[in-house]
């Protein structure tokens, strides 16, 4: 199948997003459930609670090039029954089991269905993609499948309070099965597809694929937003809230904890991501291309991270926390695409499995990084300010890149591909 017979909307790319929330419903449930419920499934402790939560991030480091490898042998389609399949195990056995070891067995099996569920989307829009709708194809994935983790911890978490965690798990180990017969029925079963290069590729291209400076910069790119995105932010939030305003803030003739209002900003950014992704993405298919994009909000984002630190009124400071947040919605879009341009038309599978490998080790390290930081007696402004100056010298560098290398014109790089 060529380019042009691929249709500019394509259904394998909303269904595969729409099957992955489906999966995610469980997972996100976890995250605000189980703090609370988790002795009524044999946990002791809340460290216990951490690794639970954690693991199967940590799982998908390794994981993940096994599944990539696993993709070079089997259909997307396959891939992806095996990760719903896993999906049911893990969803339902939320449900049911009970004990510190069992639960690890499920989420070591969450992160494999993860790993087959991320990087089989990928391929999906890689193969559905043409040149002029890659970004806005992304973007739809990308928000589609946050879907799950509103209705996971929006829908889980009210359900939960009322039917209990175990049976909530259950109810959505149960939907997971309806992605079955979409799965069979739209995405693709065709192998030679999957890989996203021409016959007779070399040896020496792949290898420039995956090792090419225009594959590394995607990469590494990949790997600090995720870090100081993904990872940083999401984690030290409330943290920096608490020491501006204290426990509890009076808004909107409420009193409000910290926590309360950092979940209800997180969880806001679901709610616009099915329509922002989109958005963004298409733009980025203009003539102009993604860079200019890229490199605007990576600016936004520096901004947004300096006027955090500052004392503020209350309704300004959320106003940049908001800012930061559609920011990381937009760059998380366009680093997927600019990596799918760069892996187009080379060893997509290894350059696209390499990435989601480093993106899972920035979000893993984030947190990490955040609170050793913090425990040698350095301040959340030094955190946030070097974040900054990270985001800065991140545009500073994309845009030489622009300037400089014809690659990354869109014209240039559509000829790439």
């Amino acid at each position: 199948m060529t380019k042009s017979e691929h249709a500019p909307e394509s259904k394998s790319v909303k269904v595969v997003a729409l099957v992955t929330a489906l999966c995610l419903l469980g997972d996100s449930l976890l995250y605000v459930a189980l703090p609370i419920y988790y002795r009524e499934v044999g946990l002791q402790s809340l460290w216990e609670v951490g690794i639970i939560l954690s693991l199967n991030r940590f799982v998908r480091i390794p994981i993940n090039p096994l599944v990539g490898k696993c993709y070079q042998h089997v259909t997307l389609r396959t891939g992806l029954l095996i990760a719903v399949s896993l999906t049911l195990v893990t969803t339902i056995g939320y449900g049911v089991g009970y004990g510190f070891f069992v639960w690890v067995i499920l989420r070591l099996l969450w992160g494999i269905a993860w790993s087959f569920l991320r990087l089989g989307g990928l391929f999906t829009v890689l193969e559905e993609a043409t040149d002029s709708n890659r970004g806005k194809l992304m973007g739809q994935y990308n928000g589609l499948y946050r879907l799950g983790s509103l209705g996971g911890m929006l829908g889980g978490g009210i359900l939960a309070s009322f039917i209990g965690l175990s049976a909530t798990a259950i109810i959505f180990g149960v939907l997971a099965v309806l992605a079955i017969p979409y799965v069979l029925r739209y995405v693709p079963s065709l192998a030679q597809e999957r890989t996203g290069q021409p016959e007779g590729d070399s040896t020496e291209k792949k290898r420039k694929g995956l090792y090419g400076r225009h594959a590394i910069l995607a990469i590494s790119s990949g790997l600090l937003l995720a870090l100081f995105l993904q990872g940083l932010f999401g984690s030290t939030l409330s943290l920096l809230m608490l020491e501006h305003y204290g426990e509890t803030i009076y808004i909107v003739g409420m009193i409000v904890g910290v926590t309360a209002l950092s979940g209800v900003l997180q969880g806001v950014r679901w709610v616009w991501e099915p329509f922002l992704a989109v958005l963004f993405g298409h733009w980025s298919d203009g003539d102009r291309g993604r860079l200019p994009l890229f490199i605007l909000f990576l600016i936004m984002t520096a901004l947004g991270y300096g006027a955090m630190v500052l004392s503020l009124p209350l309704i300004i400071w959320l106003a940049a926390v908001i800012v930061v947040m559609v920011a990381s919605t937009a760059l998380t879009t366009l680093i997927d695409a600019l990596t799918s341009d760069v892996a187009k038309g080379q060893d997509a599978n290894r350059v696209m499995t390499s990435y989601t490998v480093f993106l899972d080790v920035g979000a893993a390290l984030g947190p990490l990084l955040a609170y050793f930081l913090l425990d040698i007696g350095l301040s959340l402004t030094f955190v946030y300010l070097s974040s900054a100056v990270i985001f800065l010298l991140l545009a500073v560098q994309w845009g030489w890149c622009y300037l400089r290398d014809p690659f990354y014109r869109h014209d240039s790089m559509r000829k790439a591909v």
